[in-house]
């Protein structure tokens, strides 16, 4: 009975990796699978079309289609994957079918829709319950029921909420009014989170795709063994340093857990790391990744989006929080293998990481090429656009090249592919496209290349699949967005938080904080953040937190909220790895990340730890001191945290000093009044007593 039921969650976690990464499961091979197969393929090059501009179509029809490929791949997938019967699977292309017919209607009916905005036909409401609908139904059934009651809630907030008592009321909106608000336009389903999906998230997912399928996975891989895999607790720090590279082109999660973690986790139950642990850590340092510039996750382009500002000034908020963030993951696990003793891997068992990196240097070319996009003010959609066609490049021209004598021809080949690759600054992402299309043409005609092409037609559909959650949680979240504009109804617990701030903005940052967690437990970050920023973000804003640093502090807390019980998915698609329950992997991840709750509470407090200007230690010691003050006390904090939870700074600590240690922490974070010089002064007690300790345990022995 129990192995019937351990055998039953490992297959449900599987149906649930495999719509969140392509890795963990193929398209069903059958005549069903392959026409999905082809269906994202087919939607991954409309995607690169569209961001070419080879097809120019207005944005709201962009949007429209991007969910009808979403509608369309979404209800038979999920039913192929949970081997559905016949009944169920034809019920699914129905819907399917349904929802490519609304993305049909939104093109044909364009400009008719446009001329008729605000005063829709009986059909256009007919085809927006159909839409909504389908939308809600898709994320039901990809993501479970809580994002779709929390939507569901709002929408009808919209439709009732003019009998709910003072002041949670409204004007009251009539039902045709609401279906056209969030139907049509681009305030609802069609709203900035699926633009943000279909410009910019897509490319990103797809990049990621090519890249693994080009051998960056082993590269990172190769890197973080050589570097770290000796040390003490390696195999962790290993897991930590990957998984953290990893987000530099993936920006997701679970697609980290179920990549990185097939080999860390079993890596470091091989050493001693118990399982949970183990999956702790990988959850910990994969959900990591979508903090970790260039890249970073969905939700950054959607902030930028939001905030109106560049990418780059997103990524330069996040990029010392997000190091202090896996610093903080690689000091717990140091200090979890100090307390259970558990050394590193023989050295010379370990690849060279300078020899991976002179084999495949160039894996990291579009990598630096994305970066100097995004940090040079091209858009991301453009970086995106030039970084995916970048990779495609080297892929294809890696085989033709293997099939050129070794030699001066081979350098001749490279130099001239990159010369190529260069004009785009010149004459336009059109150049890189043809180079693609002359390779393929190329490739086409030799026996690896043909094998070449397979690979990279497999990261196409790979790519469309993998951003199926993220696609429909950013559709149904719309309807969130569209009831805020449509009501203002953000306003309310806006001013609630407004007025606990009044008396202490810590209170308040709690409040937002419990929110993010709260909210997490049930939906996927992406959603987690628009929701608390639309409702917390302005509020914050009024209380002196800076718009960016309010934004990026339920960023970090949505983040971290995909790691708590009882949802907790990152942690789960941990646990088949690990082969442990994933509620004990979650809890020992939340222990892992510990550390990473002082980061963004210190930011607000001091806004130079996100470099950016503001708060009173800048204003009284300058920019630059204030930056290197408040790292340097961050990043004391989440050593003193450490070892309070871990309970371990060079020999076991007992309740007395881990309690010396959090008080310490916590009068560091706080920026009040002497706090810092209360905080210094615990810390360095605490410094003195653990050494004296530490010596004494030594000379014991």
């Amino acid at each position: 009975m129990a192995r019937d039921q351990a055998a039953h969650q490992a297959a449900e976690a599987d149906i649930d990796l495999g719509l969140h990464d392509p890795l963990a499961e193929s398209f069903p091979r059958t005549l069903e699978g392959r026409l999905l197969f082809w269906i994202a393929l087919i939607f991954s090059v409309f995607q690169i079309a569209t961001a070419a501009h080879v097809i120019d179509f207005p944005s709201q029809v962009v949007r429209a289609i991007h969910v009808g490929f979403l509608m369309l791949l979404t209800f038979p997938l999920v039913a192929a994957a949970r081997n559905a019967g016949p009944a169920i699977k034809l019920i699914a292309w129905v819907i399917a079918g349904l929802g490519v017919l609304v993305a049909f209607y939104q093109w044909y009916e364009y400009t008719e829709l446009l001329l008729r905005a605000g005063d829709p036909l009986p059909r256009d409401i007919v085809v927006g319950v159909i839409a909504l609908a389908t939308v809600f139904l898709a994320a039901w059934v990809i993501m479970g029921p809580a994002l779709p009651i929390i939507s569901g809630t709002f929408l009808a907030y919209c439709l009732f909420g003019e009998y709910l008592p003072a002041p949670l009321d409204h004007r009251g909106y009539d039902f045709a009014q609401v279906i056209d608000h969030m139907a049509y336009g681009t305030e609802g389903i069609y709203g900035i989170p699926i633009f943000v999906s279909s410009s910019f998230i897509f490319l990103f997912i797809l990049f990621g795709a090519f890249l693994e399928k080009a051998g960056m996975i082993q590269l990172f891989t190769d890197v973080s063994l050589g570097l770290v895999g000796h040390k003490r607790g390696g195999a962790a720090k290993v897991s930590v340093i990957s998984s953290g590279l990893m987000g530099t082109i993936s920006g997701s999660g679970v697609a980290n857990v179920v990549t990185t973690g097939q080999f860390t986790i079993p890596l470091m139950k091989k050493f001693g790391y118990r399982a949970a642990f183990a999956g702790g850590v990988e959850s910990t340092s994969s959900m990591g990744g979508q903090l970790m510039p260039p890249v970073m996750g969905a939700v950054a382009f959607i902030m930028a989006e939001t905030l109106g500002v560049e990418y780059y000034e997103v990524v330069q908020a996040a990029l010392i929080p997000a190091i202090l963030y896996f610093a903080s993951a690689f000091w717990m696990v140091h200090l979890e293998a100090g307390r259970h003793n558990l050394v590193g891997l023989p050295k010379d068992e370990l690849p060279s990481p300078m020899k991976a990196l002179k084999q495949q240097w160039y894996l990291v070319l579009p990598l630096l090429m994305l970066i100097y996009l995004l940090f040079s003010g091209y858009t991301p959609l453009f970086a995106g656009t030039v970084g995916l066609a970048l990779t495609v490049l080297l892929i294809l021209g890696g085989s033709i090249a293997l099939g050129l004598p070794n030699g001066v021809i081979r350098i001749i080949f490279w130099v001239g592919l990159g010369f190529v690759a260069a004009a785009f600054l010149q004459f336009g992402v059109n150049v890189i496209l043809a180079a693609v299309l002359v390779l393929i043409g190329w490739n086409a005609f030799s026996k690896g290349g043909r094998e070449t092409l397979v690979i990279c037609r497999d990261a196409l559909a790979d790519g469309a699949k993998t951003a199926l959650p993220v696609g429909v949680a950013c559709a149904v979240v719309g309807i969130i967005i569209g009831t805020m504009t449509l009501t203002g109804a953000a306003n309310t617990f806006g001013q609630f938080i407004v007025s606990v701030g009044a008396h202490s903005l810590f209170l308040s940052l709690v409040l937002t904080m419990i929110t993010c967690i709260v909210l997490g437990m049930g939906i996927p970050t992406i959603p987690n953040y628009i929701i608390t920023s639309s409702i917390a973000g302005p509020a914050l804003l009024e209380l002196g937190v800076p718009l960016i640093v309010s934004h990026m502090f339920v960023f970090y807390f949505g983040i971290l909220a995909d790691l708590t019980p009882p949802v907790a998915l990152a942690c789960f698609a941990a646990a088949p790895i690990a082969k442990e329950n994933g509620l004990k992997i979650s809890m020992e991840a939340i222990k892992v990340a510990a550390a990473g709750f002082v980061i963004p509470f210190m930011a607000v407090y001091t806004p130079a730890l996100m470099l950016q200007d503001g708060g009173p230690l800048a204003a009284q010691i300058g920019y630059v001191p204030a930056v290197v003050y408040v790292v340097a006390k961050t990043t004391l904090a989440i050593g003193l945290w450490g070892a309070a939870v871990i309970g371990f700074l060079g020999s076991r600590l007992g309740w007395p000093m881990r309690a010396l240690a959090m008080v310490a922490a916590f009068t560091l974070i706080a920026s009040l009044p002497l706090t810092d010089e209360i905080g210094l002064a615990l810390a360095a007690v605490f410094a003195v007593l653990a050494y004296r300790q530490m010596h004494a345990r030594t000379a014991t022995v």
